[in-house]
This record gives C-alpha cells, structure tokens and sequence, in this order.
C-alpha cells in the first residue's frame, strides 16, 4: 500500500528529499573515504573501480522510494564488490543499511528479512573460511552486526506501522468532516424548506383571502351601485384587507423570528396554532365561505410543534377550498382522541380539477403530519373535497380552555 506523499514526503516533496538524503549519503561516504584513503596505497585501477562502486552504491538511492527491493539489492551487490577490492574502506554499508530500513518502511517486509538473513548469511560464511588469525570480524561483532541488521528491519517496519496509522487516521478525519459539512447541508435544506413551508402558508392563505376579498369588493362595484351602497361595500372590503393583513404581517414576523439576529427583539405576538382557529375560521368567512367547525372529546394543551402544524394544515386546506373549490360551505373536524388528533376538512366544491395547482400545498400539509408520525390524507368525494390527517401527541394533559375567538 503507497501512502500518500503527503504523509511520507514532510514539508519536501517525496523526489526532492529522495535527492537531499542521496547527496547527504554520498557526501559522509566520499568524506569518510577520503580520509581512509591517506591511511592506505592501492593501484590506481583499483581505487578508480571502488569510486565507481561508491558512485553506483550511493546514487541508488534515489530511487529507494520507487524501487525499494532493487536499490537494497544492488547497494549490497555494491557492498559485496567493493569490500574486498578496496584498501580504502569506505562506509558503503551506511547506503546498504538506508536501502534496507526503506525497504521495510515502504512495506516490503520479507523482502527486507531475507535480504538482512542473505547479508548475515554471506558474512559469516565468508569469516568461517577465513584463516585463523585472518578474520576481519570476531563472533561478538556477528552478533552486534546481527543486531543492527535486525533493528534496520524492525524500525523500518515501526515507521511504516506509523505512517500507516496515520494516513488512516488523516482519511478518518476527512470523512468525518465531509459528513460534518454534509450534515450542515442537510440541516440548512432543512431549514430553507420549513421556512419556505412557512411562508406558503402564511402569505398563501392571507393573500388568497385578500384577493378573494377585494375582488368579490370590485364585482360589487363593478354593478353600479348608489354611491352609499358602493361606499360601505368599499369600506367593508378595506377593512376586511386591513384585518387579513395584520394578521399576515403578525404570522410573518413569528415566522421570520428564526432569522433574526441574537441582539435583535423576538416578536412578542403569540405564535400560531389551534387557539388561533377562531379568528382563521372568520377571516374565511370573511371570503363569503361558510365555515363550520365541531370538536369532538377533550381538547388538551398540544406541544407547540404539533399545534402549530394542526394550524397550518387547517390555514392551507381552507386557503384550497376558497382558492381552488369555488364551494360554498366548509366544515373542519377536530376529533380529540387519547394520543392524538384527527383533523378533517371537506368541503361542497368542485373537488380537485386536474388543472388545479394544489401539489404544493397538499405536499407541505403531508409533510408536516409526517414529521411526527402521523398521516394525511386528499381527496375528492362526491359531495367535494377532503383532507384527513392524524396528528399524534404526547400523553394527555390540562384541558385546554377556550381562547378568544374559539368556534366552540
């Protein structure tokens, strides 16, 4: 496995080190050389042929990275040439020892066994056949050799052990993060379409019933009626698009709350939800559409999350019905039951015509029965239209009172 340059490489890219630590290596060794040679005369031809070893041996470990067995291979072919040839005695060993801990450290672990036992091996044979008194090593400085042959291997195998380690733990922070940041996407899609469910509601259901309001205003008008007549009609249309109005900028700014900053003002109006009901009934009614409301069992307080979504699914089934149904009376069912309630909204309309652009607003209805396990449901009847939902809640609480403007 090739762990990435980042990892192996530092602050240098992996070629440029390569060439630093070659150039490092040949340096100590031709230094070293050097000063060996004041010590010892050999034939010109020989001393040539040991720099070339020397050269070979040492510019091999450019490539340690990407041929790691063949450069440990050919310094110690270097190695087994140079040492008998050369009186100098130069450290060549110093590139074989650095090509062996590569070869380990790049995960080629056998293969540095065997070469560390091959280079062991052909030591001691060549010492056993050595004359007595001839020997260049005695058997403590085998076993030191055997160590340091052993601890090459070892510490190459610890680094690539460590690097390893580190390149998974580096992945693992990267798909960590890339979650995160998913994650973060998720949420802010989340909020965009809650938000945007929000305000559909909202400025849908005020502004269907201000059109519905000012038109209905307009045919009056457009018959010609004495000036008294065509003046209270205006001013009932006026002020029934004041009304519908400020109620819209109130649900407004609550739905807007979530945007604002920390030192800015939370509205102070109460948020909307089933308390609200009455007044909604009215504004329809105000549309010329005859809502009746019933309620069956025991009202109880609901988690604000849950009477909010009762609310809107009844602001946008009624908001359909004075839009889209052309009925002329409305009934919503508010069936209270042990652990949840069951809303209904039917109408005597025209049901729901192909042409009718109601996806998006049965869409987010669903939406919001769904997010707490519940259910709904659209469809046309032969009386109309109906919309079923079932809202589940937690255990049963206080009755809930009656609020201003409460149908019961």
């Amino acid at each position: 496995m090739a762990l990435p340059s980042r990892v192996r490489g530092g602050r240098l890219p992996p070629r440029a080190a390569d060439a630093v630590v070659t150039l490092a290596v040949t340096l100590v060794v031709a230094v070293w050389t050097l000063v060996s040679a004041r010590y010892a005369t050999e034939p010109a031809s020989r001393t040539a042929l040991g720099w070339a070893l020397l050269a070979v041996g040492c510019g091999a470990l450019y490539f340690r990275r990407r041929l790691p067995v063949t450069v440990a291979v050919v310094t110690l072919l270097a190695c087994v040439a140079y040492y008998p040839l050369s009186a100098q005695d130069g450290p060549l060993m110093i590139a074989f020892a650095l090509a062996l801990y590569t070869t380990a450290a790049e995960g080629r672990f056998a293969a540095s066994v065997a070469l560390a036992a091959a280079t062991l091996l052909a030591v001691g044979l060549g010492e056993i056949r050595q004359q007595p008194g001839h020997r260049q090593m005695d058997d403590t400085s085998l076993v030191m050799l055997a160590g340091w042959l052993i601890s090459l291997v070892a510490v190459g195998r610890a680094q690539r052990t460590r690097l390893a380690y580190l390149h998974e733990v580096e992945q693992r922070a990267l798909a960590a993060e890339r979650e995160q940041e998913a994650r973060a996407r998720q949420s802010a899609t989340e909020e965009r379409l809650r938000i945007a469910r929000e305000l559909h509601d909202v400025l849908g259901h005020t502004i269907s019933l201000i059109n519905v309001q000012s038109g209905a205003a307009l045919h009056r008008l457009g018959k010609k009626p004495e000036p008294e007549i065509a003046l209270a009609a205006a001013t009932e249309a006026l002020e029934a698009v004041k009304a519908t109005s400020k109620d819209a900028l109130r649900e407004l700014r609550a739905t807007l709350g979530v945007l604002r900053q920390a030192d800015e003002a939370a509205p102070t109006s109460p948020p909307s939800g089933l308390a609200l009901l009455g007044e909604l009934v009215e504004r329809a009614r105000s549309a010329g559409l005859d809502v009746r409301t019933s309620v069956v069992g025991t009202p109880v307080h609901l988690p604000p999350p849950v009477d909010l979504a009762a609310y809107r699914i009844v602001q946008e089934s009624l908001t359909n019905v004075t839009r889209h149904a052309r009925a002329h009376v409305a009934t919503v069912t508010l069936d209270w039951r042990a652990d949840e309630l069951r809303l209904r909204v039917e109408d005597d309309g025209e049901g729901c015509p192909e042409e009718s652009p109601l996806g998006s607003g049965i869409r987010g209805m669903t939406e919001r029965a769904l997010a707490f396990g519940g259910e709904l449901t659209a469809r046309g009847t032969a009386e109309g239209f109906r919309v079923d939902a079932r809202l589940p809640f937690a255990a049963r609480t206080a009755p809930q009172t009656a609020s201003k403007g409460d149908p019961r």
